[in-house]
């Protein structure tokens, strides 16, 4: 999930791995990791947090100039440190879940605030000093758990569903993180016949019907290749794309539970998922990003008659926010969402069939626009790996009136938030969301409009 290769000894004579030694940490980098240094050299630890003093051994060194280590003691804690609310996560547990478990709700909250406020000022050239929302109104100083309702298993070559191990495709036979809602998980070490090397989806409808369904593995055997996938300097990104493309081309399906379609329910209006469909994954995560929206919409004060681009719409959660705001306003919005999943084109013209303000168009983003009609405002909600330059640079052509980004990666959004300036536009508000509590993970919706706009909005 971070990009982080797993780690691997170098054996050279000047190697460090395995040896160990005293450090201070100093911040939370990007991933999860705690950043300090040793003899010249950048030390990546998991697990810990800033302002500690910790006895550490070294479990990676590639003879750059960082290593990464492992705590072996914990010599002076972080005032902020507490018991690992997952077990599954915490030092031992294996599984590459909960990076940021062992320290409360409220401070890893402000860490997160810290990451993306470095990554914005260094990679996108905006200044911001903003606190991390919370998507559950009752959060407090506590970590935050039972909170997913979507959750992606693996089936070990016994037959047995367990996690991920961190930064691996092996399989840890535990199903104990803290994030998945109560129940969710509750018999599914009881399933039996399962085949190896296949994917369980698990999840949670807001009718409170749980649904299972199975992914066939890429081999009889289960995927080896993608269990011993590494990234090497030569080719290491052409590998990972072919990589991708063989986990995203079909592969058969069955239901162990619930029926074959999920529904979920934003602002009164419902949408029937495949249970392998996209959705947020935190529970509360769709209908705030949709207030959100609305909020930023009002505030920028559109036009009545407005021309909407929803980009990487999906299902058209946000599609159907600018129309509940524009009801609101007694306007008229003409909405086009873009989407290449079919699954969620197909859920969005059900959602949206009697209603003529919604256009639906199934594509690829950066091939699309050129047949959409001049906007207004541009949403755009793309993957992890951001929406790049090449879409940014057609939304700038377009020279919409406001544009509302939204990223879930805060390097990538950093990144498209930099090439939106030098087109021309300007942050007018910028919110971030702890959308994944007890990790490292992070949303955040930015407001732009092009900087010669009159002060008008917020």
């Amino acid at each position: 999930m971070t990009g982080i290769p797993e780690s691997r000894p170098r054996t050279n004579e000047n190697s460090w791995f395995g040896s160990e030694f005293e450090l201070a940490t100093e911040r939370l980098g990007h991933g999860g990791v705690c950043v300090g240094r040793h003899d010249g050299r950048v030390v990546f630890v998991r697990h810990a947090l800033p302002g500690e003093r910790l006895r550490v051994r070294v479990s990676e060194d590639r003879g750059k100039g960082f290593v990464r280590a492992e705590i072996t003691e914990i010599v002076e804690a972080s005032e902020h440190r507490i018991d690992a609310a997952c077990p599954a996560g915490a030092p031992g547990g294996g599984a590459g879940c909960c990076d940021l478990s062992h320290t409360t709700g409220a401070h890893a909250r402000e860490l997160k605030a810290g990451v993306l406020g470095e990554l914005l000022s260094r990679m996108g050239g905006v200044r911001w000093d903003g606190e991390m929302l919370s998507l559950d109104a009752a959060a407090g100083d506590q970590p935050e758990t039972g909170w997913r309702v979507r959750e992606r298993l693996i089936v070990d070559s016994a037959g047995v569903a367990g996690m991920h191990a961190h930064q691996s495709h092996s399989v840890i036979r535990r199903l104990d993180c803290a994030q998945p809602i109560p129940g969710l998980l509750d018999g599914i070490d009881l399933l039996e016949d399962l085949q190896p090397g296949a994917d369980l989806v698990v999840t949670a409808g807001d009718d409170g019907v749980r649904h299972i369904a199975s992914i066939a593995g890429l081999t009889p055997a289960g995927d080896v290749r993608r269990a011993r996938r590494t990234r090497t300097p030569s080719g290491g990104r052409r590998k990972v794309q072919r990589d991708r493309a063989q986990r995203s081309a079909a592969r058969d399906e069955s239901i162990l539970e619930g029926g074959p379609t999920v529904r979920r329910t934003v602002a009164g209006r419902s949408w029937d998922l495949p249970i392998t469909g996209f959705w947020q994954a935190h529970r509360h995560a769709a209908a705030g990003y949709s207030t959100a929206v609305r909020t930023l919409l009002r505030d920028a004060g559109l036009p009545r008659s407005v021309v909407v681009w929803d980009l990487y719409g999906g299902a058209g959660v946000l599609a159907g926010a600018v129309i509940d705001e524009n009801d609101q306003a007694r306007g008229t919005a003409r909405v086009h969402i873009v989407e290449a999943d079919a699954a969620a084109v197909a859920a969005a013209q059900e959602t949206f069939a009697d209603d003529h303000r919604v256009q639906v168009h199934r594509g690829n983003v950066a091939t699309s626009l050129a047949t959409l009609p001049t906007p207004d405002v541009v949403i755009l909600d793309p993957p992890r790996a951001g929406a790049g330059r090449a879409v940014v640079e057609q939304v700038v052509a377009a020279a919409p009136s406001y544009v509302v980004a939204v990223g879930c990666d805060p390097a990538t959004f950093a990144r498209d938030l930099g090439d939106y300036m030098r087109g021309g536009y300007e942050v007018v508000t910028l919110l971030g969301f702890d959308a994944f509590p007890l990790t490292h993970h992070l949303e955040a919706i930015a407001l732009l409009r092009p900087s010669s706009a009159p002060a008008t909005g917020p």
